[in-house]
Protein backbone atom coordinates (compact mmCIF):
# COMPACT_ATOMS: atom_id res chain seq x y z
CA UNK A 1 0.00 0.00 0.00
CA UNK A 2 2.76 2.35 0.58
CA UNK A 3 4.59 1.33 -2.42
CA UNK A 4 1.86 2.61 -4.32
CA UNK A 5 1.28 5.69 -2.29
CA UNK A 6 4.81 6.58 -3.35
CA UNK A 7 4.84 5.38 -6.70
CA UNK A 8 1.25 7.77 -7.38
CA UNK A 9 3.28 10.74 -6.11
CA UNK A 10 6.47 10.15 -7.96
CA UNK A 11 4.09 10.07 -11.40
CA UNK A 12 2.09 13.14 -10.28
CA UNK A 13 5.29 14.81 -9.62
CA UNK A 14 6.49 14.01 -13.24
CA UNK A 15 3.34 15.22 -14.52
CA UNK A 16 4.15 18.60 -12.43
CA UNK A 17 7.18 18.87 -14.52
CA UNK A 18 6.36 17.24 -17.55
CA UNK A 19 3.60 20.24 -17.57
CA UNK A 20 6.94 22.83 -16.57
CA UNK A 21 8.32 21.51 -19.87
CA UNK A 22 5.24 22.00 -21.92
CA UNK A 23 4.41 25.37 -20.40
CA UNK A 24 8.29 26.12 -21.32
CA UNK A 25 7.92 25.11 -25.09
CA UNK A 26 5.13 28.44 -25.57
CA UNK A 27 7.63 30.87 -24.60
CA UNK A 28 9.70 32.25 -27.81
CA UNK A 29 13.40 32.29 -27.48
CA UNK A 30 13.82 34.32 -31.19
CA UNK A 31 14.59 30.75 -32.65
CA UNK A 32 11.30 29.06 -34.68
CA UNK A 33 10.13 26.41 -33.49
CA UNK A 34 6.93 24.14 -34.29
CA UNK A 35 5.89 24.37 -30.74
CA UNK A 36 5.18 27.97 -30.75
CA UNK A 37 1.83 27.35 -32.79
CA UNK A 38 1.01 24.34 -30.94
CA UNK A 39 -2.09 26.39 -29.02
CA UNK A 40 -3.45 28.41 -31.61
CA UNK A 41 -6.81 27.08 -32.61
CA UNK A 42 -8.45 27.74 -35.47
CA UNK A 43 -12.39 28.06 -36.63
CA UNK A 44 -11.93 24.61 -39.13
CA UNK A 45 -16.05 25.03 -40.46
CA UNK A 46 -17.73 25.93 -37.28
CA UNK A 47 -15.27 23.08 -34.93
CA UNK A 48 -12.08 24.66 -32.67
CA UNK A 49 -9.16 23.12 -34.13
CA UNK A 50 -5.56 23.15 -33.19
CA UNK A 51 -3.31 24.66 -35.73
CA UNK A 52 -1.60 21.70 -36.56
CA UNK A 53 -3.95 19.42 -37.30
CA UNK A 54 -5.37 22.27 -40.48
CA UNK A 55 -2.13 22.97 -41.62
CA UNK A 56 1.46 21.48 -42.17
CA UNK A 57 3.66 23.59 -39.40
CA UNK A 58 7.21 23.49 -40.39
CA UNK A 59 10.41 25.71 -39.59
CA UNK A 60 11.86 27.11 -42.70
CA UNK A 61 15.26 28.37 -41.21
CA UNK A 62 16.45 29.70 -37.69
CA UNK A 63 14.03 32.44 -37.80
CA UNK A 64 10.78 31.46 -39.81
CA UNK A 65 8.09 29.19 -39.60
CA UNK A 66 5.96 27.97 -42.66
CA UNK A 67 2.68 26.93 -42.24
CA UNK A 68 0.45 25.63 -45.29
CA UNK A 69 -2.91 24.78 -44.76
CA UNK A 70 -4.60 22.10 -46.17
CA UNK A 71 -7.61 23.53 -47.66
CA UNK A 72 -6.32 26.60 -49.40
CA UNK A 73 -10.00 28.61 -48.47
CA UNK A 74 -8.10 28.46 -44.63
CA UNK A 75 -5.47 31.04 -45.35
CA UNK A 76 -6.80 33.81 -44.13
CA UNK A 77 -8.53 32.02 -41.16
CA UNK A 78 -5.48 30.89 -39.91
CA UNK A 79 -3.73 34.50 -40.64
CA UNK A 80 -6.24 35.75 -38.55
CA UNK A 81 -5.67 33.34 -35.14
CA UNK A 82 -1.78 33.75 -35.50
CA UNK A 83 -2.63 37.78 -35.34
CA UNK A 84 -5.00 37.39 -32.66
CA UNK A 85 -2.71 34.80 -30.50
CA UNK A 86 -0.06 35.98 -27.82
CA UNK A 87 2.86 35.85 -29.60
CA UNK A 88 2.38 39.10 -31.19
CA UNK A 89 4.01 38.16 -34.66
CA UNK A 90 2.56 39.32 -37.63
CA UNK A 91 2.08 36.48 -40.39
CA UNK A 92 3.14 37.16 -44.49
CA UNK A 93 1.13 34.96 -46.84
CA UNK A 94 2.30 34.62 -50.60
CA UNK A 95 -0.51 32.04 -52.18
CA UNK A 96 -1.22 29.25 -49.58
CA UNK A 97 2.15 29.51 -48.11
CA UNK A 98 2.12 31.71 -44.37
CA UNK A 99 5.53 32.65 -43.32
CA UNK A 100 5.75 33.70 -39.65
CA UNK A 101 9.19 35.57 -39.27
CA UNK A 102 10.62 35.80 -35.23
CA UNK A 103 11.88 39.08 -34.77
CA UNK A 104 15.01 38.88 -32.63
CA UNK A 105 14.57 39.61 -29.04
CA UNK A 106 15.82 42.52 -27.36
CA UNK A 107 17.44 42.47 -23.89
CA UNK A 108 14.81 43.90 -22.09
CA UNK A 109 12.33 41.37 -23.49
CA UNK A 110 14.94 38.44 -22.80
CA UNK A 111 14.63 39.91 -19.21
CA UNK A 112 11.19 40.05 -18.84
CA UNK A 113 10.72 35.84 -20.65
CA UNK A 114 13.29 34.41 -17.79
CA UNK A 115 11.21 36.41 -15.22
CA UNK A 116 8.28 34.41 -16.67
CA UNK A 117 10.01 31.28 -16.83
CA UNK A 118 11.39 31.51 -13.25
CA UNK A 119 7.68 32.40 -12.41
CA UNK A 120 6.77 29.67 -14.07
CA UNK A 121 9.21 27.50 -12.44
CA UNK A 122 7.99 28.43 -8.95
CA UNK A 123 4.22 27.29 -9.62
CA UNK A 124 5.80 23.69 -10.91
CA UNK A 125 7.69 23.67 -7.67
CA UNK A 126 4.55 24.54 -5.25
CA UNK A 127 2.60 21.79 -7.50
CA UNK A 128 5.19 19.37 -7.10
CA UNK A 129 5.10 20.29 -2.79
CA UNK A 130 1.12 19.77 -2.84
CA UNK A 131 1.63 16.53 -4.15
CA UNK A 132 4.21 15.68 -1.29
CA UNK A 133 1.78 17.34 1.48
CA UNK A 134 -1.42 15.68 -0.48
CA UNK A 135 0.71 12.37 0.57
CA UNK A 136 1.64 13.23 4.11
CA UNK A 137 -1.98 13.75 4.82
CA UNK A 138 -2.52 10.13 3.69
CA UNK A 139 0.02 8.82 5.64
CA UNK A 140 -1.17 10.45 8.44
CA UNK A 141 -4.20 9.11 8.24
CA UNK A 142 -2.97 5.49 7.51
CA UNK A 143 -1.22 5.93 10.75
CA UNK A 144 -3.95 6.96 12.30
CA UNK A 145 -6.60 4.37 11.81
CA UNK A 146 -3.13 1.84 12.22
CA UNK A 147 -2.91 0.57 8.91
CA UNK A 148 0.85 0.78 9.00
CA UNK A 149 3.52 0.83 11.50
CA UNK A 150 5.08 3.81 12.83
CA UNK A 151 8.66 3.33 11.40
CA UNK A 152 7.07 2.37 7.94
CA UNK A 153 5.51 5.90 8.37
CA UNK A 154 8.78 7.39 9.22
CA UNK A 155 10.89 5.95 6.05
CA UNK A 156 7.75 6.70 3.39
CA UNK A 157 7.45 10.49 4.72
CA UNK A 158 11.52 10.47 3.96
CA UNK A 159 10.89 8.54 0.41
CA UNK A 160 8.40 11.09 -0.48
CA UNK A 161 10.46 14.05 0.50
CA UNK A 162 13.47 12.64 -1.60
CA UNK A 163 10.96 12.62 -4.50
CA UNK A 164 9.85 15.98 -3.98
CA UNK A 165 13.41 17.04 -3.71
CA UNK A 166 14.07 15.10 -6.81
CA UNK A 167 11.64 16.41 -8.91
CA UNK A 168 12.41 20.25 -7.48
CA UNK A 169 15.71 19.62 -8.52
CA UNK A 170 14.63 18.56 -12.10
CA UNK A 171 12.63 21.85 -12.36
CA UNK A 172 15.55 23.72 -11.55
CA UNK A 173 17.48 22.00 -14.12
CA UNK A 174 14.95 22.78 -16.80
CA UNK A 175 14.78 26.78 -15.30
CA UNK A 176 18.71 27.10 -15.71
CA UNK A 177 18.53 25.32 -19.89
CA UNK A 178 15.96 28.15 -20.77
CA UNK A 179 17.57 31.03 -18.96
CA UNK A 180 20.68 30.02 -20.68
CA UNK A 181 18.45 29.44 -24.01
CA UNK A 182 16.83 33.37 -23.33
CA UNK A 183 19.88 35.30 -22.87
CA UNK A 184 22.03 34.04 -25.93
CA UNK A 185 22.01 36.15 -29.02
Amino acid sequence: MLEELKKDAADRMAKCVAAYRHELKRLRTGRASASLVDHIRVDYYGAESPLNQVANVAVEDARTLTIVPYDKQMVAVIEKAIMKSDLGITPNTAGSVIRVPMPALTEERRRDLTKVVKHEAENARVAIRNVRRDVMQDLKEMLKEKLVAEDDDHRAQEDVQKLTDKYVAEVDVVLHEKEKELMQV
